[in-house]
């Protein structure tokens, strides 16, 4: 983000997920108890606004996770969803506004079309491609929150670094839930 913003997103993001690894990569847990982990170390020690807003977005999923041995589609679907609707609640931003929100709600929207029938693999792909034309839209588009607001039509041009990093969140999910299923 340093184009349009401060510039320290992807080292907030980089510091957050490597504390997770640090203190539990020995570790065995479920996906809930990772996810609740992984939310509180984004929430409670990574500066920036990044740090909240996913920390909210782990820990909302993690709740939708809790007490389940697999994850079915419609399963994701709640999860992201949770997520989707609670940092509506947080920050307010909506698609259009290029926010991170621009990949999560056409990800989460592909996921609840692909939960009426498709497989897993076939809705990561179909959730994946969504994510990726979401953070693609970005660029085009005037900033509406953050830093990069201030700047009106000159953040036009860059994608939103909330956009990238989310994007790449639900990719490297869907990726590690394929390398499981096969």
């Amino acid at each position: 983000d340093g184009l349009i913003g401060d510039g320290d997103h992807g080292m907030n993001m980089n510091k957050g997920f490597s504390l997770f690894q640090q203190r539990f990569e020995k570790e065995m847990f479920d996906l809930s108890e990772g996810l609740r982990e992984l939310g509180m170390i984004l929430l409670n020690e990574i500066g920036g606004s990044m740090g909240p807003i996913y920390g909210t977005v782990f820990m909302a999923m993690a709740d939708e996770a809790d007490g389940k041995d697999e994850i079915t589609v419609s399963d994701l679907y709640q999860m992201l969803d949770q997520a989707k609707k609670e940092l509506e609640e947080l920050v307010g931003a909506r698609t259009g506004d290029k926010t991170l929100m621009d990949t999560l709600t056409p990800a989460v929207a592909a996921l609840e079309k692909a939960g009426q029938g498709a497989d897993m693999q076939t809705a990561l792909v179909q959730m994946k491609k969504a994510a990726e034309s979401g953070r693609d839209s970005t660029k085009d588009m005037i900033a509406k929150f953050g830093r990069a607001s201030r700047l009106g039509e000159r953040s036009r041009g860059v994608l939103d670094a909330g956009a990238v990093s989310c994007c790449i969140l639900l990719q490297s999910f869907a990726d590690g839930i394929m390398e499981v299923i096969g």
